[in-house]
């Protein structure tokens, strides 16, 4: 079985996943396809139409409510488009993004050595004073040798390029007295916002040791992070390898978290940031985050291995990437992820809007506890409102890679996709791959719940969830999900029952599945007499198809 540790290059993702693409087709090829798919239910789609602003009731909150948010909303019936650029797909902003990389170039008007400032590199000597006198006010190319360097903390002003020796040769470390709250690196101005920023080369390590080991490790909003970018335009972090953060290694965010409800955004996003070829592993929280923030692209990285730390033992929803609250147009391109809580999460809290128009073109995830995790807290229930900002996702050539169970979320059973409150989702061509000798504890693998809608499945391959209960199950009941599209699925060697759809599905389709099993007890179990079912092959399953309505 793949394994992949801390020192994996993320630039070998792309011929990885290359051995899951069919021998016809191309990334690009395959992403025309989910985008076509996507459009069929955007032609369909209706987004449900925002409130104006209205006054709160609770005066504590009408002022934060007002400073710090905005009503803009995201491009929910037209999302942003991709390109084709060398073979390979990306958005079609990246266009833009590469042009103001050359503006930035233009710009600098000095190329200086932070030693030609007074900085040492020995792991002992403090060198804040001399990093801030070589940043001065920006414009400048400012070199780092090799060399641990110790600062309290880099603030960045627009124009800069930050450029080290390499991944772990020149290492910035965080001084022992730092306080908890402290980044390693951000921009210098959050509410003023900065512009046009590049870090590259190094490693950055957040000196988690210096904190007691019975501490949580982070301090409240965007802060406790190895780099943030905080209300930045144009921004590109590059090969840079980010180790036991406090919060999060990377964090592109507005100036701050808001939490005042969904259909609200927070002032001062970022914009426009490429983040490729990082590694990250030891956080407390999430390895790349998203917030509040849109035109993101995440390339070629790897992150792995979180200590939790952030939160409560046992409750550490750590995830290797996550696009969380008020995100919007963000791609993820050639990542893997191991050993987290979440290999890519998808989602926002109760208080705040979902991401949307997140778009994931190759992944691996191997023995994440939720593989791919797309959900809204807060809109599942019956008894809870329908989410107004949970919309527009597309996974193309997707792995998982044999999910376990994790000491970081006791309790949380395995899972290689879930689908709660999101509408307008599409996988196109996702492999599962189980391990054979491992309990899932009659687990389903796959779980489209929690008053999901408008979901679409295509080209999808299950092998070795012997353990497992269902492979894909479709949940009824009071919060069911709803319009489900389920086409060319393969199925082997897993589950004893393969499709089980619940009470309460109107409408779902399920076509071109061909289902192979030595101990199958049900390839489809089906609830509900409107469900349409075209080309279905079974072997070795003891009822085919069981009808139950």
């Amino acid at each position: 079985m793949l394994y992949l540790s801390k020192n994996h290059d993320p630039n070998k993702n792309e011929i990885l996943l290359s051995r899951w693409l069919p021998s016809n087709q191309t990334p690009a090829s395959l992403v025309k396809e989910t985008f076509s798919l996507l459009n069929e239910k955007l032609n369909k789609f209706s987004p449900l139409s925002m409130p104006n602003r209205k006054p709160l009731r609770d005066l504590k909150y009408a002022f934060p409510r007002l400073l710090l948010t905005t009503s803009r909303q995201p491009e929910l019936k037209n999302p942003a488009d991709f390109t084709i650029l060398n073979g390979h797909p990306f958005p079609a902003w990246k266009k833009k993004l590469d042009e103001e990389y050359q503006h930035l170039n233009q710009k600098i008007q000095e190329q200086i050595n932070v030693t030609d400032y007074g900085a040492v590199g020995d792991g002992i000597t403090d060198n804040t004073k001399a990093f801030e006198a070589a940043l001065g006010k920006g414009k400048r190319m400012v070199y780092i040798p090799e060399g641990v360097f110790i600062v309290k903390g880099l603030k960045l002003p627009s124009y800069t390029c930050l450029i080290g020796e390499g991944k772990d040769k020149t290492v910035l470390k965080l001084a022992n007295e730092t306080p908890k709250k402290a980044i390693l690196i951000t921009n210098s101005s959050p509410i003023r916002g900065n512009h046009h920023i590049l870090v590259q080369g190094m490693t950055l390590d957040w000196n988690v040791e210096r904190l007691p080991q019975s501490d949580r490790t982070s301090s409240g909003n965007n802060r406790s992070s190895c780099l943030t970018y905080a209300h930045v335009t144009y921004g590109w972090v590059k090969d840079v390898v980010a180790r036991n953060a406090g919060l999060h290694c990377f964090d592109v965010s507005a100036a701050y978290y808001t939490y005042l409800g969904d259909g609200t955004r927070s002032r001062w996003p970022s914009q426009y940031i490429w983040l490729d070829h990082l590694s990250g592993y030891g956080f407390g929280d999430d390895g790349i985050t998203t917030h509040h923030s849109s035109h993101i692209l995440i390339t070629n990285s790897h992150m792995c291995d979180p200590s939790g730390r952030a939160h409560m033992k046992g409750f550490s929803n750590s995830n290797g990437f996550e696009v969380d609250d008020g995100s919007d147009d963000v791609w993820l391109i050639n990542n893997s992820s191991t050993r987290c809580f979440g290999g890519v999460e998808i989602k926002a809290h109760g208080t705040a809007s979902a991401a949307s128009n997140v778009h994931i073109i190759g992944h691996i995830s191997i023995h994440d506890n939720r593989s791919y995790n797309f959900r809204h807290i807060g809109h599942h229930l019956e008894s809870e409102p329908q989410s107004k900002s949970a919309f527009n996702i597309t996974a193309t050539n997707i792995v998982a890679i044999a999910p376990i169970f994790t000491d970081l979320y006791e309790g949380s059973t395995p899972r290689c996709l879930v689908v709660s409150a999101y509408q307008n989702v599409v996988i196109n061509h996702f492999t599962l791959l189980g391990d054979s000798n491992y309990d899932y504890q009659r687990n389903p693998m796959v779980s489209i719940q929690y008053k999901s809608r408008h979901i679409t499945l295509a080209n999808i391959t299950i092998e070795n969830f012997q353990t497992a209960g269902t492979d894909i199950k479709i949940v009824g009941g009071r919060q069911h999900t709803d319009d489900i599209r389920l086409s060319t699925i393969s199925i082997k060697n897993s589950a004893p029952t393969a499709i089980d759809i619940g009470k309460g599905v109107a409408k779902a389709t399920i076509s071109n599945v061909q289902a192979e099993s030595k101990i199958g007890d049900i390839a489809i179990k089906n609830a509900n007499h409107k469900v349409k079912l075209n080309n279905i092959h079974t072997v070795g399953y003891k009822t085919p198809i069981l009808k139950m309505d």
